[in-house]
């Protein structure tokens, strides 16, 4: 698709202005940033740029996958990563242990922005400068597709064993040939019992008429519909785009008869820590850092289940040091450095063992259930649904249309 400057420029100026905004990464993961991109006409016109890409560079998925990385320098690897997500400390350990020094950039703000920077090289066959890029599932599974993604020699990285078993396989990649999860967080819904008067414990709760004008809705589809669409008894991880819409359908008439207080992105924070929304949904990790100020608030992954997002390293196809960047995949999943990672980040760690090489030295972030969720919790955290380019673009106007975005 021939370029269009004034929409690039345009663009330019938007994701400038949001790289600057401040905000810390433990409350921005960048799901309310890609929605507030992804609903306008530069997203719009960003996914539209994407359309030849996406066709001409389908992958099957599914086949089996056979790559050899033989060992190499790996000096000058990049790894691009989002603010405050990673304990440096265990960076530098990694650098003293093999001699090198990883270029570890800050660069990630948003997965839409951050595909935007590098699509035409990617569209081109070029190597984009990051050896290991970390994307959300969503964001992964457009590169998974569209065959911008280098895969993994399994050989090189022994410590996948690790892996948690909710993760062992993604509705876009089956056998985890090309993305190995960095950390994860839960969908669910964040409130104030002093507030609601009663302990929540369904997506429903959300709907109660005794909440009227109380309750918050992330503007997000990813999360808001397909967390509604479990309370409505659908697989989210499997829902098709008419059931996304029926969900959608349901957000939409909550909001005509006043039930939703306003749509969000990470800012429901504020209104909840005050007590201006009483029951919001909202992420794990933003309700472990709450928590600690305002221990009246409560986090809950509802029975019927919740949204678990997770945020992937991939190597993208033709980068310079696919035996470094598969080293460092298997440092981080060494779970003693796993739990340096989990106890920074406050998010949910991928790696078995890292609980309990955390119960060493910080017992009480090891036993917080919202960064090491028990397994009954495990087995009710859904994945992001895997859809077509044309059905998310669905999807997200007719998200646009209820939340007025």
């Amino acid at each position: 698709m021939p370029e269009r400057p004034d929409v690039e420029r345009a663009l330019e100026r938007l994701l400038f202005d949001k790289r600057n905004d401040g905000m810390n990464r433990r409350r921005f993961i960048g799901r309310g940033g890609a929605m507030a991109l992804g609903m306008t006409a530069l997203g719009s016109a960003l996914a539209g740029c994407s359309i030849e890409g996406e066709a001409a560079h389908q992958v099957n998925v599914k086949k089996n996958v056979t790559v050899n990385h033989p060992k190499a320098p790996i000096d000058g690897m990049r790894w691009a990563n989002w603010p405050l997500y990673i304990d440096k400390h265990s960076l530098k350990t990694f650098d003293r242990r093999y001699d090198t020094k990883v270029d570890y950039v800050e660069e990630i703000n948003d997965n839409f922005e951050f595909f935007g920077k590098v699509r035409q090289q990617l569209a081109q066959g070029q190597n984009i400068g990051r050896d290991i890029v970390t994307l959300t599932d969503y964001m992964a599974a457009r590169w998974v597709r569209d065959g911008y993604v280098e895969p993994i020699d399994k050989r090189n990285v022994p410590n996948i064993k690790n892996l948690v078993s909710n993760l062992k396989t993604i509705n876009y990649d089956p056998n985890r040939d090309y993305t190995m999860p960095w950390q994860s967080g839960g969908t669910g819904i964040g409130y104030n019992p002093k507030k609601t008067g009663r302990r929540l414990e369904s997506v429903n709760d959300l709907f109660d008429p005794a909440f009227k004008g109380r309750v918050t809705f992330l503007q997000e589809p990813y999360d808001a519909a397909c967390l509604v669409a479990l309370g409505m008894g659908i697989d989210a991880s499997k829902a098709t785009i008419d059931e996304i819409l029926k969900a959608i359908d349901k957000i939409g008439a909550a909001k005509n008869a006043g039930q939703i207080r306003r749509f969000t992105g990470n800012d429901y924070t504020t209104d909840l820590a005050k007590g201006n929304v009483w029951v919001a949904m909202a992420y794990s990790g933003d309700l472990v850092q709450l928590k600690a100020d305002n221990p009246d608030l409560e986090f809950i992954f509802p029975k019927e289940g919740a949204m678990l997002f997770t945020d992937n390293m991939m190597m993208p196809k033709h980068l310079s040091h696919p035996y470094g960047a598969e080293l460092l995949m298997n440092y981080y999943y060494e779970p003693e450095v796993a739990a340096k990672v989990a106890d920074y980040v406050n998010y949910i760690s991928p790696v078995e063992g890292a609980k309990e090489a955390l119960l060493k030295f910080d017992p009480e972030v090891a036993n917080n259930p919202l960064i090491f969720p028990p397994d009954d919790v495990r087995k009710r955290l859904y994945p992001y649904p895997n859809l077509s380019p044309a059905d998310e673009r669905t999807m997200q106007n007719a998200m646009a249309n209820v939340t007025g975005a």
